[in-house]
Parts: C-alpha cells; structure tokens; sequence
C-alpha cells in the first residue's frame, strides 16, 4: 500500500509539474505568511525535468528542512540527507523577490540564479514548491516538491489540490 501510495504521489506530482512548466507565470501562495512556513519540514516527494532527477531518483531518500528568516526578509533553508551512509548538510539562501512567497536562488554548483516559489502550503501540513532555472545552454529545468511538517504522511492529509487519497482542497 505505501509503495502504492508513493506510485501516486510521484504521478501527481508530474502532473503538477506538467501543469506548472505551462504557465507563464508560477502562481504562489496567496497572503503567503513567511513566519508560518518556518520551522522544520520533511520531503515528501519529488518531480522534476531534470537529467540528474531521472539519474539518481531511486537513491534519493526523505530529507528532513530547517527553515529559518534571515536579516533581509529571506530564509535559510537547509536539509540534512544521507548521502554514501553519511548525513550530508547543504543550505539554500533564498533571497526574497518582493513579492511574497516567491524567493530567488544562487546556486554556487551551477553558477545560475533559480526561483523558486510557495505553490501552496496550509502551513501545519504540507508545503508545494516549484523550482526553476538553467544548469547551462538549453538546459532549463523544473521541480516540484511536496513537503510535509512530519517523517511520515499524516492520514487524512488535507493534500493541496484536491489529491485523492491525500484530503481534499476542502480547507
């Protein structure tokens, strides 16, 4: 059934995908309240274009995030993930766009700056982000990631966009 349950997961998070690759604009959280979405949060899921996705998807593992406000309206956001049997640590340093809940990303791997953007979140529950960017010429790609405040989905999980088997958008 979990293995099910994930099946599912991944499957509507490359719809979401899908969905958000075709807009012009990502779309971000409504009255998105940054101190709300502090805290920790676990990944939950995971869906992207990306070669190194489709590469290394079935070694990737749930990482637990710790997001913290940083002095200029941004956020710390680092996760802790194993990596060759050892916890591995790396911090993302969103600076803030102006408009709340979308954040911009220098990545020092690939020299280039991300979005990244709260699709939807009820803040107790689940997050929705969407990443995109370049990792050179012709390589644009996109990720969504689902993420939850807890190790293990909570059931009934009042899921964003109405997933079945996740709750309904009925918040």
């Amino acid at each position: 059934m979990a293995t099910l349950r994930m099946l599912w997961m991944e499957l509507v998070l490359l719809g979401v995908l899908g969905v958000l690759q075709t807009q012009a604009q990502v779309s971000v959280q409504p009255d998105f309240q940054q101190d709300k979405f502090l805290g920790r949060w676990f990944s939950a899921g995971l869906a992207s274009n990306s070669s190194w996705f489709r590469e290394k998807k079935s070694m990737l593992s749930m990482c637990k995030s710790v997001v913290t406000p940083t002095a200029d309206g941004g956020l710390n956001f680092t996760s802790t993930f194993l990596r060759k049997n050892q916890c591995e640590t790396r911090t993302m340093l969103l600076q803030p766009t102006g408009n709340p809940g979308s954040y911009s990303y220098l990545s020092p791997h690939w020299g280039s700056t991300h979005a990244v953007s709260v699709v939807e979140t009820n803040y107790k529950e689940y997050a929705l982000l969407f990443s995109q960017g370049t990792k050179g010429p012709g390589q644009d790609f996109h990720m969504a990631t689902l993420y939850s405040r807890f190790p293990t989905p909570q059931a009934p999980m009042k899921g964003p966009l109405g997933w079945p088997g996740m709750g309904s958008a009925e918040n």
